[in-house]
């Protein structure tokens, strides 16, 4: 069901982004990278929060970058990563699937500036096999991005 949500997404801004479907998983950097034949740092992946105020946000990075977490907390005060059951419940998306995009409701959405050197990158789309190909830019712009240096 995310995947249509993330299809949704797309139709309801008149974005005509093509969803990329494989036979294979793509849940993890290093799947997806091999899957679509590029480097890691090119897979966007994405990361679920709970921050100290009980907020929860979305964080996009580079597929080879590690959360810094002196960064983290200068930029977001204190968080963790969602369990999987939570991840699930606030995207609507499986994990391995998250994405930025067709979020089951409302959640702040960050870039890391790891992902500003690319021209394009493979974020999923949903699901577990999906992805598509777009430029952090793009992704900036249609889910209203803040870019932070947490990487």
């Amino acid at each position: 069901m995310s995947l249509q949500s993330v299809r949704e997404f797309f139709q309801a801004r008149e974005l005509d982004i093509p969803i990329i479907e494989l036979a294979v998983s793509t849940a993890t950097v290093a799947q997806a990278a091999e899957a679509h034949g590029v480097e890691p740092g090119r897979i966007a992946k994405t990361l679920s929060f709970r921050l100290g105020d009980g907020s929860a946000i979305i964080l996009v990075a580079s597929g080879d970058a590690r959360i810094d977490n002196r960064k983290f907390k200068a930029t977001f005060g204190k968080g963790k990563m969602l369990p999987p059951d939570e991840v699930v419940a606030l995207t609507g998306h499986p994990v391995g699937g998250v994405c930025p995009f067709g979020l089951a409701q409302p959640l702040p959405v960050y870039l890391d500036k790891s992902l500003a050197s690319f021209d394009e990158v493979l974020p999923a789309a949903g699901a577990i096999h999906s992805a598509v190909r777009i430029s952090p830019t793009q992704i900036a712009e249609i889910t209203n991005a803040k870019w932070v240096d947490v990487c």
